[in-house]
Protein backbone atom coordinates (compact mmCIF):
# COMPACT_ATOMS: atom_id res chain seq x y z
CA UNK A 1 0.00 0.00 0.00
CA UNK A 2 1.30 3.45 -0.93
CA UNK A 3 0.96 6.32 1.52
CA UNK A 4 0.22 9.83 0.31
CA UNK A 5 0.11 13.03 2.37
CA UNK A 6 -2.04 16.08 1.65
CA UNK A 7 -1.93 19.57 3.16
CA UNK A 8 -5.02 21.60 3.96
CA UNK A 9 -3.71 25.16 4.24
CA UNK A 10 -6.12 27.84 5.50
CA UNK A 11 -5.35 31.56 5.30
CA UNK A 12 -6.52 34.18 7.80
CA UNK A 13 -9.45 35.01 5.49
CA UNK A 14 -10.61 31.35 5.86
CA UNK A 15 -9.70 30.50 2.24
CA UNK A 16 -8.17 27.09 1.53
CA UNK A 17 -5.43 26.37 -1.00
CA UNK A 18 -6.32 23.90 -3.75
CA UNK A 19 -4.35 22.92 -6.83
CA UNK A 20 -5.40 21.66 -10.24
CA UNK A 21 -3.44 18.74 -11.67
CA UNK A 22 -1.65 19.35 -14.95
CA UNK A 23 -3.09 18.15 -18.25
CA UNK A 24 -0.42 15.45 -18.64
CA UNK A 25 -0.82 14.02 -15.10
CA UNK A 26 -2.94 11.05 -14.10
CA UNK A 27 -6.47 12.36 -13.42
CA UNK A 28 -5.75 15.47 -15.53
CA UNK A 29 -7.25 18.80 -14.41
CA UNK A 30 -8.79 17.31 -11.26
CA UNK A 31 -8.46 19.42 -8.11
CA UNK A 32 -6.59 18.31 -4.99
CA UNK A 33 -4.79 19.53 -1.90
CA UNK A 34 -1.00 19.92 -2.19
CA UNK A 35 1.05 16.87 -1.22
CA UNK A 36 2.36 13.62 -2.59
CA UNK A 37 3.85 10.19 -1.96
CA UNK A 38 5.72 9.30 1.22
CA UNK A 39 9.13 7.93 0.20
CA UNK A 40 10.83 4.98 1.92
CA UNK A 41 12.51 5.94 5.22
CA UNK A 42 10.41 9.14 5.39
CA UNK A 43 7.81 10.05 8.03
CA UNK A 44 4.51 11.50 6.77
CA UNK A 45 5.50 14.85 8.29
CA UNK A 46 8.88 14.80 6.48
CA UNK A 47 7.12 13.95 3.21
CA UNK A 48 4.67 16.80 3.74
CA UNK A 49 7.51 19.27 4.33
CA UNK A 50 9.35 18.04 1.22
CA UNK A 51 6.26 18.13 -0.99
CA UNK A 52 5.30 21.65 0.13
CA UNK A 53 8.82 22.87 -0.68
CA UNK A 54 8.78 21.12 -4.09
CA UNK A 55 5.23 22.06 -5.10
CA UNK A 56 4.82 25.53 -3.58
CA UNK A 57 8.23 26.74 -2.43
CA UNK A 58 6.72 26.79 1.07
CA UNK A 59 8.14 25.84 4.47
CA UNK A 60 6.04 23.71 6.81
CA UNK A 61 5.79 25.37 10.20
CA UNK A 62 3.15 23.18 11.87
CA UNK A 63 0.93 20.24 10.95
CA UNK A 64 -1.82 18.25 12.69
CA UNK A 65 -3.49 15.09 11.28
CA UNK A 66 -7.16 15.70 10.38
CA UNK A 67 -8.12 12.62 8.41
CA UNK A 68 -7.18 9.32 6.81
CA UNK A 69 -8.72 7.68 3.75
CA UNK A 70 -8.08 4.35 2.08
CA UNK A 71 -8.83 4.60 -1.63
CA UNK A 72 -8.27 2.57 -4.76
CA UNK A 73 -8.39 4.26 -8.14
CA UNK A 74 -9.50 2.07 -11.06
CA UNK A 75 -6.32 2.75 -13.05
CA UNK A 76 -3.83 1.71 -10.34
CA UNK A 77 -3.13 -1.70 -8.80
CA UNK A 78 -2.31 -0.37 -5.32
CA UNK A 79 -4.63 0.85 -2.64
CA UNK A 80 -3.66 4.31 -1.37
CA UNK A 81 -3.58 5.46 2.21
CA UNK A 82 -4.10 9.21 2.16
CA UNK A 83 -3.21 11.17 5.28
CA UNK A 84 -4.69 14.67 5.46
CA UNK A 85 -3.09 17.34 7.63
CA UNK A 86 -4.10 20.83 8.72
CA UNK A 87 -0.97 22.77 7.82
CA UNK A 88 0.56 26.15 8.61
CA UNK A 89 3.29 27.45 6.32
CA UNK A 90 5.84 30.17 7.00
CA UNK A 91 5.36 32.10 3.75
CA UNK A 92 2.57 34.57 2.99
CA UNK A 93 3.15 34.07 -0.75
CA UNK A 94 3.55 30.72 -2.50
CA UNK A 95 5.11 29.80 -5.84
CA UNK A 96 3.05 27.05 -7.50
CA UNK A 97 5.46 24.78 -9.39
CA UNK A 98 3.61 21.56 -10.16
CA UNK A 99 0.00 22.58 -10.77
CA UNK A 100 -1.92 23.75 -13.84
CA UNK A 101 -3.19 26.45 -11.45
CA UNK A 102 -3.92 27.05 -7.78
CA UNK A 103 -6.76 28.90 -6.11
CA UNK A 104 -7.64 30.11 -2.63
CA UNK A 105 -11.31 29.27 -2.07
CA UNK A 106 -13.79 29.52 0.76
CA UNK A 107 -14.82 26.15 2.25
CA UNK A 108 -18.39 26.57 0.95
CA UNK A 109 -16.99 26.98 -2.60
CA UNK A 110 -15.16 23.61 -2.62
CA UNK A 111 -18.18 21.86 -4.12
CA UNK A 112 -17.76 23.96 -7.29
CA UNK A 113 -14.49 22.13 -8.11
CA UNK A 114 -13.97 18.67 -9.61
CA UNK A 115 -11.85 17.01 -6.90
CA UNK A 116 -10.15 13.63 -6.97
CA UNK A 117 -12.57 10.98 -5.66
CA UNK A 118 -10.45 10.22 -2.58
CA UNK A 119 -10.92 13.83 -1.38
CA UNK A 120 -14.75 13.67 -1.34
CA UNK A 121 -15.30 13.09 2.39
CA UNK A 122 -12.74 15.69 3.46
CA UNK A 123 -14.15 18.24 1.00
CA UNK A 124 -17.64 17.64 2.46
CA UNK A 125 -16.34 18.05 6.04
CA UNK A 126 -14.50 21.26 5.15
CA UNK A 127 -17.43 22.70 3.18
CA UNK A 128 -19.88 22.14 6.05
CA UNK A 129 -17.49 23.41 8.74
CA UNK A 130 -17.14 20.04 10.49
CA UNK A 131 -13.37 20.40 10.03
CA UNK A 132 -11.79 23.83 10.56
CA UNK A 133 -8.05 23.55 9.84
CA UNK A 134 -6.97 26.90 11.34
CA UNK A 135 -8.86 26.18 14.57
CA UNK A 136 -7.35 22.71 14.83
CA UNK A 137 -3.83 24.14 14.38
CA UNK A 138 -4.50 26.90 16.91
CA UNK A 139 -5.68 24.46 19.57
CA UNK A 140 -2.97 21.85 18.98
CA UNK A 141 -0.01 21.71 21.35
CA UNK A 142 3.16 23.23 19.89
Amino acid sequence: MKTVVAAVIERRDRRLLIGQRRRGDTSPLKWEFPGGKVEECETPEDALARELKEELGASLSKCVPIGRVLHKYADTPDQLEILFFAVAISEAEITPRTFEKVEWVLPKELGNYDFLAANAQLVANLATGRIKPAEILENAPS
